[in-house]
């Protein structure tokens, strides 16, 4: 399956899924990571996971998993050091995968980003676990939607990079773990969801805007190369979307931090972002901005950024983005309400600066919403309505006198799959599921329509 810009149009009947009080789904067990930068590995993997490479594991969540999820939803990771002595970063994705598949190829699919991390400086060789807990309730309206579910299976991956290094390897790591020496593990991490309460449907609206797109100024960004700027020079990314019909509190969620500079460079300098909605600003902030003397008892491997104990807030706020051992936060961005048609997400980092070619900023968003309107043939009744609906084959799209001068089909993927002009549409090649009609009349005005196809 080609990877594709994801957009998910949900529509769900309106009953009640019934939960426990409160109940656990334990996805990963203490999995071991191995070293980063080493030859894939053929040791086990845990219990109906699949390897896509020291780094990353994949496990499908079951139905019966699934209908377990109310009304919030927690997710908790633990990671412990076997054999790492750096700070390194760490993630868990849901992963789009098409129904049925026993496997997939990483790059194949599509995904977002749940949550991210950081490590800590430590190698215990496993004795100490460091914990990282979110709320994710705004992900069980994508688990549980019936249309989504019938053509994909929710893989979660849990992603850990670590590395033993080796002596003189420099850094902020002061020393070499000799307990290491010929060892390729290097993590072990669990995660489970915590959920509670009793789960309502939403008519959610739901459209992934990019994964861990790498933001930097001295690179051209294009369709493909998942990296770069819109504008050479300068720290901005521009990404277009699409709204099918009017959604109210619209939301982004967005992951983002800076990795990978050079010595003074973008890691250890705290910069202003800026986030908007069709250049209005929604959201300004800094990161960091918090001490890092709670993490000092997860950061056992002498290093130069802890240092002497403890330190004062002035001296974490003059540096510090993260702290090793801490979740990175997911920022929740209020939009409010977003009318039917095009919109652009944009984050600007004006004052960046990359020496020497070197860092990024690694940048996930989705944005999420509930459709104003609810029903089959509520979208746009004015100009255009589509008969039957439910279809099973051949569907016509009725106006007052005016010819259907174009039209454009869409899947729940925001692939279009078919187009044309006309009144008549053969939906008869398309799979089972629920698409969007963009129909436009010889006046010029458009409709958007919500169609079943049986």
């Amino acid at each position: 399956m080609k990877k594709t810009l994801l957009t998910l149009s949900l529509f769900t009947a309106f009953f009640a899924y019934k939960a426990s009080a409160q109940s656990t789904v334990q996805v990963y067990d203490n999995a071991v990571f191995y070293g980063m930068y080493q030859s894939t590995v053929d040791t086990p993997v845990p219990t109906g996971a699949i390897r896509h490479n020291n780094t990353s594991y994949g496990i499908k969540l079951t139905e019966e998993q699934i209908a377990t999820f109310g009304s919030t939803l927690t997710l908790n990771i633990n990671a412990a050091s076997l054999c790492d002595n750096y700070d390194r970063i760490g993630n868990a994705n849901i992963a789009f995968v098409p129904k049925g598949a026993t496997s997939y190829v990483y790059n194949e699919v599509d995904r977002i980003e749940m949550a991210r991390f950081i490590t800590p400086f430590m190698y215990p060789d496993g004795d100490l676990e460091v914990p990282y807990t979110y709320d994710v309730t705004n992900l069980i309206d994508v688990f549980k939607d019936p249309v989504l579910s019938s053509t994909y299976d929710f893989w979660v991956e849990l992603e850990i990079a670590g590395y033993q290094g080796g002596v003189g390897q420099g850094g902020a790591a002061e020393m070499y773990p000799q307990i290491c020496a010929g060892r390729d593990d290097v993590y072990r991490g669990s995660l489970q969801f915590e959920t509670s309460g009793t789960y309502v449907p939403k008519d959610t609206y739901f459209k992934k805007l990019s994964y861990k797109f790498e933001l930097k100024n001295y690179v051209q960004a294009t369709a493909d190369n998942n990296q770069g700027t819109d504008v050479l020079g300068s720290t901005v990314r521009s990404i277009a979307f699409d709204v099918p019909a009017a959604v109210d509190n619209a939301k982004y969620y967005f992951i983002n931090s800076n990795h990978g500079s050079n010595a003074n460079g973008e890691e250890y300098i705290r910069r202003r972002h800026n986030i908007y909605l069709d250049d209005v600003q929604k959201l300004t902030y800094v990161p960091g901005g918090k001490s890092c003397e709670p993490y000092r008892q997860y950061n056992t491997q002498g290093n130069g950024i802890y240092g002497a104990s403890p330190q004062t807030l002035s001296y974490w706020l003059g540096f510090n983005n993260w702290c090793p051992g801490d979740a990175v936060p997911i920022r929740v961005v209020d939009l409010g309400a977003l009318a039917a048609g095009s919109h652009t997400f944009k984050v600007t980092v004006p004052n960046a600066q990359f020496n020497g070619g070197q860092g990024y900023f690694p940048m996930s968003v989705y944005v999420m919403g509930t459709y104003a309107t609810v029903g089959t043939d509520s979208f746009n009744k004015a100009a255009v309505t589509l008969t039957p609906n439910p279809v099973n084959n051949i569907a016509t799209l009725n106006t007052n006198g005016e010819p259907v001068t174009a039209f454009t089909v869409v899947n729940a993927l925001g692939q279009q799959v078919l187009s044309g002009a006309g009144n008549t549409l053969d939906m008869s090649a398309l799979q089972s599921g629920i698409y969007v009609v963009k129909a436009t009349v010889a006046s010029g005005t458009a409709s958007t329509i919500k169609v079943v196809k049986k």
